[in-house]
């Protein structure tokens, strides 16, 4: 029986591992439909190689992969689950045929039920359902068992203590494994944007300051020949051109250099209600416009330290996003609720719009990445930065579309 627990365990890993190694460098749809491939493989070595007790009780795992899956992917992803169980049980015939038939589309029904809230639960929240809907699971299956035999003997019982600890013990390992390697991923994610954010801004650092002394030099040389009266009107509107030029240009360098790193005259200490309501304020024009209605609710009272323009920049940044997001659909409703959560404050934007894929969203707050033609994706990634700045983290939610989810996540 050990050997064959011992099996069993290692076709559960057999997914896991195989994605981790070989495919989690891949696109996220291609890495989906390997994950389910790689489940069906596993749940039809369950079936084929089921565990088998001393007193003549056989049971496997079948249904662990087929549970993490539904919680997972819902009702699209496990589908395939669902008709190689049946087509496969029926290929090995026996007295239990329908009732196994029975049983699976009652759990393909109801598991599938709870994925949208699973997947908006923290990790260990996630661990702790998945556990107890495996062991309803079971228990559900052993109560209709207990029926069908009629007579409860000592054996029963232990088939009962067998399958339950069995089913309840390793899908807890196999939840914990998972939730790790998703936390790695993330980590890792994070990692990478901070490297990435850190490079952009030593290089505009760097970059803005080579720039500034020829064009203050310029500038200087400019003004002194505008004072020349030897000009024409004509040159002298030239040269005024030339030096509101200059400005702007002198201008553009600033924000890359604020960009940079944060500047000491512009640093606060407060709860983010004034950048939440002048942003909101200054974008209510744009968003009338494009027929949008904004939704405000501000209920925070933590403080953090960071600076102004950058946070004002970054949430204007991603509220233009949102209201150009339903432009396209002919309007619909920006929610901006920002809130406190333990000791974070969390800034949640939610619009009605077009929406972004898996991929799309992997790829926001990459230097010159935009999901808009005309876009150079500066703006996200100075959010990213802006966020990053102040210890921040920023996750995304969306489903083409239905629209798009910003949730930032400040620690205080």
């Amino acid at each position: 029986m050990l050997e064959t627990l011992l099996l069993n365990f290692l076709f559960l890993l057999f997914p896991v591992v195989i994605v981790l190694i070989f495919f989690e460098n891949r696109t996220h749809s291609y890495n989906r439909k390997m994950l389910i491939l790689l489940s069906v493989v596993t749940m039809i070595l369950c079936i084929a190689k089921p565990i088998k007790l001393e007193m003549g009780f056989i049971y496997d795992l079948r249904y662990i992969p087929f549970i993490i899956v539904a919680l997972y992917g819902g009702y699209k992803n496990v589908l395939p689950l669902y008709i190689v169980l049946n087509i496969y049980r029926f290929y090995v015939g026996g007295a239990g045929t329908i009732p196994s038939f029975l049983y699976s589309t009652a759990v393909f029904a109801l598991v599938p039920l709870f994925s949208n809230r699973f997947l908006k639960l923290d990790p260990k929240g996630r661990i702790v359902s998945a556990t107890v809907i495996s062991l309803l699971t079971m228990g559900c299956y052993l109560i209709i068992l207990s029926r069908i035999v009629g007579s409860l003997d000592w054996q029963f019982w232990i088939l009962t203590f067998y399958a339950l600890t069995t089913h309840v013990g390793v899908i807890c390992v196999i939840m914990v494994l998972i939730e790790q390697i998703i936390a790695n991923i993330k980590n890792r994610d994070r990692f990478l944007q901070s490297e990435r954010l850190n490079v952009v801004s030593e290089l505009a650092a760097s970059v803005s300051h080579e720039i500034r002394n020829p064009l203050t030099v310029t500038g200087g040389f400019l003004q002194l020949l505008n004072k020349s009266k030897t000009l024409t009107p004509v040159e002298k509107g030239y040269i005024e051109l030339s030096l509101q030029e200059l400005g702007r240009a002198e201008q553009i360098v600033s924000d890359y250099l604020s960009f940079a790193k944060p500047q000491s005259e512009n640093m606060v200490y407060s709860n983010l209600r004034a950048e939440s309501e002048y942003t909101k304020n200054l974008i209510l024009p744009y968003a009338t416009i494009h027929q949008v209605e904004v939704k405000y609710n501000f209920n925070n009272s933590l403080n953090k330290s960071y600076d102004r323009n950058q946070i004002q920049q970054c949430l204007i940044n991603l509220y233009k996003n949102a209201i150009e997001a339903m432009k396209e659909k002919g309007g619909g409703t920006l929610s901006i609720d920002i809130t406190e959560k333990k000791h974070n404050i969390v800034i949640s934007i939610q619009d009605t719009g077009i929406g972004m894929t898996k991929e799309e969203i992997s790829r926001l707050g990459k230097p010159y990445y935009s999901t808009k033609a005309e876009g150079t994706g500066l703006g996200m990634l100075m959010a990213y930065s802006a966020i990053h700045k102040v210890k921040g983290n920023i996750e995304v939610d969306s489903e083409k579309g239905k629209g798009t989810t910003f949730v930032i996540t400040i620690p205080t």
